[in-house]
């Protein structure tokens, strides 16, 4: 049976979803306009990686719930670092690329990472988790 952080959690992961899709649908548009297919490029990488990321963090603080405290500081720091390293890698491979435009890519980014921001602060706003337990 699921419980109240539960149904949290999965709304939080449905509405990022959505967010990331409609953030590289218009990315996409407006990449193309001006930079053609390199900015729809950017903006599907941008809007992909961000929304896996904050997918990934949802998880694990939703996994990390079920476990010990050490458990949770564990999975939630470790998934933090794994997060931090592979975007750097990301990043660091598109350094010189061709055939991509940048700006496209951070918009995306920072539209897709205020935008899931805005989504938790609402859902924690709005949801009714009680703090004491049984």
């Amino acid at each position: 049976m699921a419980n109240s952080s539960d149904t949290l959690f999965s709304k939080a992961l449905r509405l990022s979803t959505l967010l990331a899709v409609a953030i590289a649908l218009v990315g996409s548009l407006l990449g193309y306009l001006f930079y053609q297919l390199p900015g729809v490029f950017a903006a599907l990488l941008g809007a992909g990686v961000s929304a896996l990321f904050g997918i990934m963090t949802i998880l694990s603080i939703w996994f990390g719930g079920k476990l010990s405290l050490n458990g949770f500081y564990a999975l939630v720091l470790g998934g933090w670092l794994f997060k931090f390293l592979l975007f750097a890698g990301v990043l660091l491979a598109l350094q010189n690329a061709e055939g991509f435009a940048g700006p496209v890519f951070f918009f995306a980014v920072v539209a897709t990472v205020l935008g899931g921001l805005a989504i938790d602060s609402w859902l924690v706003l709005k949801g009714r988790v009680p703090t004491v337990g049984k």
